[in-house]
């Protein structure tokens, strides 16, 4: 029976030998699969050597499932055959586009909740899980602007994603506070409104204020440990859900091995010490 899977974090190339040697309980790895996608060398053979020893996720960054055109077909089948390789726990990708009119751009970026778009979304998923022969987990955006012309609340274009396609949510409630706060809705009634029954997996990060604005504009930079205002949310999510794989994302600024373990830690006893009669989603 495979290990159930608790608290994980990021894997980074400045942590291998020492996410090797690593034995924690319930301990996972998130890796994004454009950095794996060769089919050799030293990366690919490190990432099997974890993957040997713990359970990894690939959380993809370049699918632009929001764009006007299908994923790639040849990005697509290298992801399949990563995802052969490794056999993840976890596949996920985001509520955002990169691509558009044949043009690539190193970001993830939103768009109008519209009819059309959702359309194309619910294609592009759909078309994702029929190659990868597997449901795929959607992740929440990070908002830092108001854009007009939506149709759908959020969270009911995410439950129409889940409803059409059968995909799962990955629910960032790191994402959710800040764009709770740059946006100035409440965050814990956007939590209320969420369709917690299809989160498959919870990422926590940290993030800081923007140089010039400051608090009033906060930026996703996986820079920082994770705020206390996050935490909180997050055992307020876990009320409702029970034990969920959690990933501590850390990008930037990375602390010592030891140091990105212990906050690890603090979501692992956190999931630990859910009751079972807890799970059921109210």
């Amino acid at each position: 029976m495979a290990p159930a899977l608790t608290a994980g974090l990021g894997l980074k190339p400045q942590h291998y030998d020492e996410a090797l040697r690593c034995t924690a309980p319930g301990l996972w790895w998130e890796v994004h699969p454009e950095n794996y996608l060769a089919y050799g060398g030293p990366r690919l053979a490190w990432l099997e050597a974890i993957r040997a020893r713990h359970p990894v996720a690939l959380h993809g960054v370049s699918l632009s499932l929001a764009a006007d055109a299908p994923p790639d077909a040849a990005h697509l089948a290298r992801l399949a055959a990563l995802a052969r390789r490794v056999e993840p726990a976890i596949i996920s990708e985001h509520l955002a586009w990169s691509t558009w009119g044949g043009q690539y751009l190193p970001d993830l970026l939103p768009f109008p909740r519209t009819q059309a778009a959702l359309q194309r979304h619910a294609d592009n998923i759909a078309r994702t899980q029929d190659v990868l022969q597997r449901p795929i987990a959607i992740e929440n955006p990070t908002h830092y602007l108001h854009i007009d012309g939506h149709d759908w609340l959020e969270t009911e274009f995410l439950a129409e994603l889940v409803r059409r396609t059968g995909c799962a949510l990955l629910l960032d409630v790191n994402n959710v506070h800040i764009s709770a706060n740059n946006l100035g809705f409440d965050a814990q009634a956007y939590l209320d409104a969420f369709p917690l029954h299809a989160v498959a997996e919870i990422h926590l990060a940290g993030h800081h204020a923007d140089p010039v604005h400051g608090d009033t504009l906060l930026i996703d930079s996986h820079d920082a440990p994770v705020a206390p205002a996050v935490w909180a949310l997050y055992e307020r999510v876990l009320a409702r859900t029970g034990p969920v794989p959690t990933l501590i994302e850390r990008d930037d600024h990375l602390p010592a091995f030891s140091e990105q373990l212990a906050e690890r830690d603090q979501a692992h006893h956190a999931l630990t010490a859910m009751q079972p009669e807890a799970a059921a989603c109210s």
